[in-house]
């Protein structure tokens, strides 16, 4: 799967940032969609994905390191300020703050949940 890399519009948009990475819709319409231009939550965040052609687990699991993940998933991570929506693809971090990146950007605690193509 290509991902172009998307830079968060400002501080609150990490989240739309990821799904406009992940779908290819541009963030300002995401945000749009979303009706949301701030801090996302994961409800949001699930609705977006499954509605733009993909499967999303429900189930949250924890990563102490990049050999944990999956080809492609939804990262939140705890970093110093705060916490953070970034994406994960086939060994390549996306992190709409940080850039494209070979492993997690400084956080103290990573979560993921797995995505698919829906087929």
């Amino acid at each position: 799967m290509l991902i172009n890399y998307v830079h968060e519009p400002d501080d609150l948009q990490c989240g739309q940032a990821v799904l406009a990475m992940l779908t290819g819709i541009p963030v300002d319409e995401v945000a749009r969609r979303l009706d949301n231009t701030r801090e996302t939550d994961l409800r949001e965040m699930k609705g977006f994905i499954r509605e733009n052609g993909f499967a999303m687990s429900n189930e949250r699991r924890s990563a102490a390191s990049k050999a944990d993940l999956p080809p492609l998933c939804l990262l939140s991570l705890e970093t110093p300020r705060c916490w953070h929506w970034s994406l994960y693809c086939s060994g390549t971090f996306y992190d709409p703050e940080h850039g494209v990146m070979d492993d997690f950007p400084v956080c103290a605690r990573k979560f993921y949940w797995k995505i698919e193509p829906q087929k």
